[in-house]
This record gives structure tokens, sequence and C-alpha cells, in this order.
């Protein structure tokens, strides 16, 4: 970690913050990143995303034929529970090329119902389309398709897929979206339907075409923090995604590095990257539990197997996060 920084957050916390510092990193610190921790059970997932239940269990979504669901009691054993829709997806098929293979669901809990966000598309193209489903308990079979939020042609710049449901301080709700093309976008949402409130397509953070996808947005006291994927997934040991972070005090941006680097300009703080048998951590979500913020993921290990890799989130003297 760099000198400065460390001597600003030992000076703030103690020694004792200031050796957890140096042994894991704080952001941008590539080498010195923490293995996942421990998790056990059913714990093959990719794109993985997590809301807490009304009894305090865990409902992840992931994704895979059907959207494959499972829980957790305690946020380490995981098991599997069925897929939303074990009937299929016909309503998908017209951007899947018939299959039921849908990815990177989102799902929130509020208002009394769980929302999820999922998108419905094919590698390299960008005739995509982000759809809703609804459900009163999460549990398998239990939801309901509400049909098409927004949906992106090859005549457009944009794709739309990776949706990520943001609520912001005034209750207002976002989707943010997007995968390479000219990066993430994000549109104003109905909260009582869940769908399009306008037609606006707002520019979020990009890299003139470069790889980057998979958003999450998430508040913490003044600021509201971007995370996004760079680079590459989907390639087993040899994936090169990591994990970028930026942030703004406004939900729509500009979003910024640590650096004042704009994500609309490529900007982005590492948080996590490969390391050891380790590879292409990303497509990350954040969930504010009990005991602080905590960071999901997927990771490859050395014989491609995709892992559910689940961190803690600290943050430093300048309120940057970083990863244990």
């Amino acid at each position: 970690a760099d000198g400065a920084r460390v001597s600003q957050y030992t000076d703030l916390n103690g020694t004792n913050q200031q050796w957890q510092l140096i042994k894991i990193g704080g952001p941008g610190t590539p080498g010195s990143y923490p293995n996942p921790g421990l998790v056990t059970g059913d714990i093959g997932v990719h794109d993985p995303e997590v809301t807490k239940r009304p009894d305090g269990t865990y409902l992840l979504a992931h994704t895979g034929d059907n959207i494959p669901l499972k829980t957790s009691a305690d946020r380490t054993a995981w098991r599997n529970a069925g897929a939303a829709f074990p009937g299929g997806v016909p309503w998908a098929h017209p951007y899947t090329g018939g299959g039921n293979s849908v990815w990177a669901p989102d799902i929130t809990y509020v208002n009394g119902r769980y929302y999820m966000y999922y998108s419905a598309s094919g590698f390299g193209r960008n005739t995509s389309a982000i759809f809703l489903a609804t459900s009163t308990t999460g549990a398998s079979g239990s939801w309901t398709n509400q049909g098409l939020v927004i949906e992106s042609r090859a005549s457009d710049d944009f794709n739309a897929i990776d949706p990520n449901l943001v609520i912001d301080e005034q209750g207002r709700w976002w989707l943010d979206f997007g995968s390479f093309w000219s990066g993430i976008k994000m549109i104003r949402l109905d909260p009582a339907t869940g769908k399009r409130a306008d037609n606006t397509v707002l520019g979020i953070a990009g890299r003139g075409g470069g790889a980057i996808e998979a958003p999450f947005i998430y508040r913490r006291g003044g600021y509201y923090y971007q995370m996004v994927s760079f680079d590459f997934c989907c390639r087993g040991a040899a994936s090169t995604y990591r994990i970028m972070v930026g942030r703004s005090t406004s939900v729509t941006g500009p979003y910024v590095d640590r650096n004042g680097v704009p994500m609309t300009s490529g900007g982005g703080t590492q948080l996590l990257a490969g390391h050891g048998g380790v590879h292409g951590p990303g497509h990350q979500a954040v969930l504010a539990d009990n005991d602080g913020d905590v960071l999901f993921y997927h990771w490859y290990a050395d014989n491609g197997a995709s892992n559910l890799g689940i961190n803690r989130i600290g943050y430093d003297a300048e309120g940057w996060p970083y990863v244990y």
C-alpha cells in the first residue's frame, strides 16, 4: 500500500489497522488481495447476486438455466433451492436462440416483495433484453414474469444485459446495466411497476468500447459507489475479470476513481483482481448486512470451475473501499 496512505490510516485507526492494511491491501494494491472467505456446500455459481430475506436468511440467484437459486442461513453454507422458472423461459427465447439460459439476475427484497431483473442474450452480440420478475416468497416456481424492461438492438450503441436495481436516498428507482459497446447505462424506473419511467438513457461508465460490464451501485454515507468488472470473464482459469470502483455524491454521477478520473473516461480504482489460484474475480454485488458491507462475486479455480466468493468490505480514512 502507498506509504502516505498507510500513515494516514494508522494515525486514525491504530497500529493493528496499519498491519491489516499492509497485509491485505487497500484499493489499487495488486498482489495483496485476500482469498475468498470460507463457503461450503453448493458453491458453483456464475454472476451471483444476493438479498436478505425477512427471516434473516439469504437468497442467491445466478446465471444459468431458468435462473438457479441457492439459500443460506449463515452466509457460509449454501444449498441449491431449485430454479426461479422450472418450466423454462419461453419469453426470452427470441434473444437466447431458443435456450433457457438467462444471465446475471439482480435480486432485491423491497416493499414486501422480491424483484428480480435478469437478461437474455448471446455471447458477443447486443440483441439483448432485460426482463423483470416478482415473487412474494422468492421460492422456486413462485416467480411471475412481468415482461420486458428494456432491449437493445444491433443498431444500438449499448447492450441491455447485467441489470442492477438501485434505490436512491430519495426513494427513486434506477436500473444500471451494460456490457462493452459504449459502456454502462442507467434508466429511471417507476416503483409502482418496476418498469421504465421515461425514455432517457444515461451513460455512467465506459472504456471507449473496451471491456466493462456488470455494474453494481450502492450507497454508503454521502456517496454512491459504482463497481464494475473490467476485462474478460467466461474463460475459466484464463479469465482476467477484475473489480473496479468509483464514487459520486449523486446516483446518476459523475462517478470518479480515487485519482479523480471519470468512469465515463475509463476511470476506476482496482478493488480486487486475480491472485494465486483465484482467477478472474468479478460480476460483483454488495449487501449491507448486520456486520457491515459484504462483497459477493464469482471466481475461477485452476480447474476452470466458477465458484462463489465472499469477502468483507472495509473503508479507509478517505472512504474508499477495500476487501478483507
